[in-house]
């Protein structure tokens, strides 16, 4: 019998609905600007807001102030422009209202743009935002140095305002990043303001080459389709060029070997007579940090960063610090740690696994690493010159840091919920206010590294389990690279909890080819998903159940979402003896059609690697399906499109395999607005039909 509750019903499914998985009301998207005097940020007005202002707070003071406010700027919303549609897809921004602003250079004034139309407010200036002119739906408004002007995309076209337009009206898109680097390479924004403002550093996208691919809702028929360039793994990726447009009609072009480095990962301006870009070649072997002189273009190359299988991304990393001296990121002998180097000589050792740079701070380095277990991470002052580390935050769970003008916001997140503390240049301290529900569940995972690997895991039981009472087993899982479900941060374990509740025993692994244990344990999984995948994730299986005598091995289920919803299909595909039942959220069924620089990265190009692309498709295995597998997939997903999920049912049924496909209309790969716990009351009806007992 289904006792489950449709999301609505259930107590803990509707809260998350309403407060949006406990977000709305935390403040975000932190900004220090006019020399640390401010702090900027996003924040709705409670826990069932979800509509996001902007607020800035004194540090003097440590008094608040609500700037714009979108109900009164936009008392009834509209479409969002299609461009800051696709542009929130790629950087997972699920807030609505205000969902990102721009500083000007000295901090004082911020743009934002709000459904398409443009606004500018001073921190000061005791006024209501004014809106700006603009030519069309506005998208990334950036204000210059002292915010008399402000750049922004209308269009596929840079225009500033006050002025017009300054691109050139060629068929290419300007201003914005492309696909690849804002899905993959960490570059979300296609144009910088110069220190003095007499010119913009802008990006020209050509995208002629790539293929198209197609969106209509059949929800509603009677709406146009929509279409995209998508850059195919082993297909053209965009033309991707960085151009000075100065006062007038001076345009100069940055010139580097693109045919060799096709992947622009940051840009940046040094100062007036100086840029500073990061390259990378397709497969990321090697990446350059350049400098380049506006006024000629020439670049020249400062530091070079090379991995036989690929360069892991560390944020803050490549840079040039205050003295001259070049940062970079460097595995320690072996792949144990991921470390730093000045000018080429190791900073750090074994001991310490870092994750970001944050900036300079106090004559040192400000980075967030991790020093114990890699589901905590601490924040240190790193010593340039002897390396030695002075711990700023290093107590239980995971800590982060952002910096400027001397001060320090500090937020650590651990089992009791979320801190933020900001510590001014002169000893005083101050909280921005946290209006977010607090979180209903107090949840300790019992962590352990198992297997030979020491792969980090951890297993969720019902609130109240009677020991001894055996529990079906729920492998809730991603498993993919880029991507830690093993963390002390607390927000994640609510709804891993409210599965618990549910009877089952929750079980999460991060495998090898996740991050932050160490560099040979993310690269083992270069070439070859599958296989590395299922072996941990089915070895911490049967090693959990030794330890947990709860864990009914013969009653598992998996489930997950992108990368995880392709490992739990693979799970009843290729191990039907261990895995009795999956739902596959969003899953990349065949890797030949998800992006390049995601995919080539891990597994080489298509026409050199097809064994390695066969082997990682789960199409074939289609006629192997003997357990129950429920698919589900948006069908307004730009990241993995839903032919990847066709795709298979379609091999499936040919197959005479039967599943069950739940197709969202209008649903992206993310699954906000209360989709996500609709989705969890399907999921559990479908795994209480199926799951053996």
């Amino acid at each position: 019998m289904d006792d489950s509750l449709p999301a609505q019903d259930d107590p803990f499914l509707a809260l998350s609905a309403r407060t949006g998985r406990f977000t709305y009301g935390a403040p975000r998207a932190f900004a220090f600007g006019d020399d640390g005097r401010l702090l900027w940020f996003l924040r709705s007005t409670g826990p069932t807001d979800p509509l996001d202002g902007l607020w800035v707070l004194d540090t003097a003071t440590g008094g608040e102030r609500l700037l714009a406010d979108p109900r009164l700027l936009s008392p009834e919303p509209g479409e969002l422009p299609v461009a800051e549609r696709r542009l929130r897809e790629r950087i997972r921004l699920t807030a609505a209202g205000i969902g990102s602003y721009a500083l000007s250079g000295d901090g004082r004034r911020a743009a934002f743009a709000l459904h398409g139309r443009l606004y500018a407010v001073d921190a000061d200036g005791g006024t209501a935002p004014r809106e700006l002119p603009a030519a069309g739906p506005a998208v990334d408004p950036r204000p210059d140095a002292d915010g008399t002007r402000t750049a922004y995309v209308a269009d596929d076209a840079l225009y500033v305002t006050p002025g017009g337009r300054v691109s050139p009206a060629d068929g290419a898109r300007w201003g914005l990043a492309e696909f690849a680097a804002a899905e993959e390479l960490g570059r979300s924004r296609g144009h910088w303001w110069s220190p003095d403002g007499q010119a913009l550093l802008a990006a020209r996208v050509d995208e002629e080459g790539l293929q198209r691919r197609w969106f209509a809702d059949p929800a509603h028929p009677e709406r146009p389709a929509e279409d995209f360039a998508y850059p195919e793994a082993g297909g053209p990726n965009a033309d991707v060029q960085l151009w000075v447009l100065g006062p007038g009609a001076g345009r100069v072009r940055l010139e580097w070997d693109a045919a060799e480095f096709p992947y622009v990962s940051d840009a940046a301006w040094e100062r007036p007579g100086e840029i500073l870009l990061t390259v990378q070649d397709r497969l990321q072997r090697n990446v350059l940090l350049l400098s380049a002189d506006p006024a000629t273009g020439a670049t020249r190359e400062l530091s070079r960063t090379s991995h036989p299988h690929w360069v892991d991304q560390l944020p803050g990393t490549p840079a040039r610090l205050a003295d001259g001296r070049m940062l970079t990121a460097v595995d320690t002998p072996g792949g144990r740690a991921r470390g730093l180097a000045l000018d080429g000589t190791p900073l750090t050792g074994d001991d310490m696994q870092v994750r970001r740079v944050a900036g300079e701070h106090a004559g040192g380095l400000l980075v967030e690493a991790g020093l114990r277990d890699p589901s905590e991470q601490q924040v240190l002052l790193l010593d340039p010159d002897t390396g030695k580390a002075t711990p700023l935050a290093d107590g239980p769970g995971v800590h982060s840091v952002l910096a400027g003008g001397g001060s320090l916001l500090l937020t650590s997140a651990g089992e009791d919920g979320v801190r933020r503390v900001l510590r001014t240049a002169d000893g005083r301290e101050h909280a921005p206010a946290d209006l977010s529900e607090p979180l209903p569940h107090r949840v300790r995972p019992l962590l352990a590294r198992v297997t030979e690997h020491r792969l980090p895991s951890a297993v969720v039981l019902p609130r109240g389990h009677v020991p001894g009472r055996r529990l079906p087993v729920l492998l809730h899982v991603y498993g993919g690279p880029g991507h830690q479900d093993v963390s002390a941060e607390p927000r994640r374990w609510q709804h891993r909890q409210w599965w618990a509740d549910q009877g089952f025993a929750v079980v999460t692994v991060d495998n090898r080819g996740t991050p932050h244990v160490s560099p040979a344990f993310t690269h083992a999984m270069y070439r070859d998903f599958s296989a590395v995948t299922l072996h941990d994730q089915v070895a911490a299986l049967r090693e959990l159940g030794d330890r947990h005598p709860e864990l009914d091995l013969g009653r598992v289920a998996v489930k997950g979402w992108s990368y995880g919803g392709y490992l739990a299909a693979a799970a009843v595909l290729r191990r039907p003896d261990v895995f009795h039942a999956a739902v596959a959220g969003a899953p990349p069924t065949d890797f030949r059609h998800y992006d390049t620089a995601y995919t080539e990265r891990y597994l080489g190009l298509p026409s050199e690697e097809p064994e390695v692309y066969a082997r990682e498709s789960l199409i074939a295995d289609a006629p192997r399906l003997s357990r129950p597998l429920l698919l589900i997939h948006g069908l307004a997903d730009d990241n993995v499109h839903p032919s990847h999920t066709l795709r298979l049912s379609r091999a499936l049924t040919d197959a005479g395999r039967p599943h069950r496909v739940l197709a969202l209309p209008g649903v992206t790969h993310m699954t906000p607005d209360g989709v996500h716990e609709k989705i969890a009351a399907q999921e559990l009806a479908f795994l209480r039909e199926v799951l053996p007992g």
